[in-house]
């Protein structure tokens, strides 16, 4: 009789888990609770907006009082957003958002505003976010509302993943693809980290950079895949301690710092390490930029790019404080924005260029301890790939096909170079 009643109860609450996709899994010293999507009327590959389903299980999420708490979105196509996942989750400590599904933006514009994001999550502490899934940004159909290249106060269209005043996040197992505009961007975050991302945009499609970092500290990106219209990373103002390792980039614009001191009050940036990356057909390899003209003062200091191979780069290490990427730029007041204790270590490779290394620096403010050590670039028409080593074989010689250009810096050399240092 016992064992009736038993499976009988059994059999009673799977069925009513199952129903409603909500259910609390008990641990000895904590409970799980378990939100699926599902329970709030989403319906995978049924077209419709799923928008206000997905918010009612945020906040059911956001407001249990089980210390941990699974969000599921699962398989299947669901059209969404924009969505806000905002906090503070005050009871819950660890939050982890599992999509599994295929994640479609909506393509009307008018439901953006200005420099928003499509799925934005704010304000949370202890967020992980996985599960294999693809955000869908459908960029194709609102690229060419893209003016930002000729008006200077173009109206922003939405970054794919957007994250605000975040505290110890984890994204893992993400696949961001044909962004509106940027795939995923930082805002005044600590404690990030992201691995096992896969981003995807044509080598065309504008202003879709990968990951781009602001006002953040404690940033750790790695083992990722990025080919995209714009930087595969950008490193932007007021950011510290920030990691990028084992990053395959390519096509893109490379790995960049800045631009900076486009705006007033920017803040500094130091403790930048770039290591382990590969960078393939890009235009650039390593590049720092700042706008000339600043409007204030600002810094970028503490920077360390190593073990990096360009593979048929054009600009494999650039230096530009004369950026402006608008049709025409007419300042000549000299950038304001201090680069110093820059290191480009063991960095190698093929230029499709013949000036593999440019240092071109502020006139108002030069460039002080800028080392390289061991470059060795080769001109790509002139090598052929080591099976993707970094290393090269030639029958010329080579290195004198490379050049460096240099202005307002004495850089200091360690070990082999290839262009030769400038003079």
């Amino acid at each position: 009789m016992e064992f009736t009643i038993f499976h009988y109860l059994r059999v009673l609450f799977v069925f009513f888990a199952l129903s409603s996709y909500s259910f609390v899994v008990r641990g000895d010293k904590s409970s799980l609770l378990i939100v699926d999507v599902r329970s709030f009327g989403a319906r995978a590959n049924d077209h419709r907006d799923h928008t206000k389903a997905f918010v009612a299980a945020w906040d059911k999420a956001c407001k249990s009082s089980s210390s941990s708490v699974d969000l599921i979105i699962p398989r299947g196509e669901f059209h969404v957003g924009p969505i806000k996942f905002s906090g503070p989750c005050t009871n819950v400590s660890n939050l982890t958002v599992r999509v599994k599904g295929h994640l479609k933006a909506s393509t009307d514009l008018s439901k953006y505003r200005s420099g928003g994001g499509w799925i934005e999550f704010g304000w949370i502490n202890g967020l992980t976010l996985t599960g294999g899934g693809t955000l869908d940004g459908q960029g194709p159909l609102a690229w060419p509302f893209n003016n930002c290249t000729t008006d200077s106060h173009c109206k922003l269209l939405p970054t794919s993943l957007k994250f605000v005043g975040m505290n110890r996040t984890i994204v893992r197992r993400i696949s961001s693809v044909n962004s509106k505009f940027f795939h995923i961007a930082l805002v005044q975050c600590r404690d990030f980290k992201g691995t096992r991302l896969n981003i995807t945009a044509p080598s065309d499609s504008p202003n879709t950079d990968g990951i781009h970092i602001e006002r953040s500290s404690n940033v750790y990106f790695s083992r990722s895949h990025i080919a995209t219209g714009d930087d595969c990373v950008s490193i932007g103002q007021g950011n510290s301690q920030i990691t990028i390792t084992s990053i395959i980039c390519g096509p893109g614009h490379g790995i960049s710092v800045g631009s900076l001191g486009r705006y007033p009050n920017e803040k500094d940036v130091k403790g930048l390490v770039v290591r382990d990356c590969k960078m393939s057909g890009t235009t650039n390899g390593i590049r720092i930029k700042t706008w000339a003209d600043s409007p204030g003062l600002s810094s970028a200091t503490n920077m360390t790019f190593q073990n990096i191979i360009m593979n048929n780069v054009t600009n494999p290490i650039i230096i530009d404080q004369s950026y402006c990427p608008f049709s025409s730029c007419s300042s000549n007041v000299p950038s304001k924005v201090k680069l110093s204790e820059i290191y480009f270590k063991n960095i190698r490779g093929t230029s499709s260029s013949k000036v593999a290394v440019q240092l071109h620096c502020s006139e108002g403010m030069p460039c002080k301890k800028v080392y390289l050590e061991n470059v060795h670039l080769y001109l790509a028409s002139s090598y052929s790939s080591g099976g993707g080593s970094g290393k090269q074989e030639s029958s010329n010689g080579g290195s004198e096909a490379v050049s460096s250009s240099c202005r307002y810096v004495r850089a200091k050399y360690i070990g082999s170079q290839s262009p030769p240092p400038c003079h």
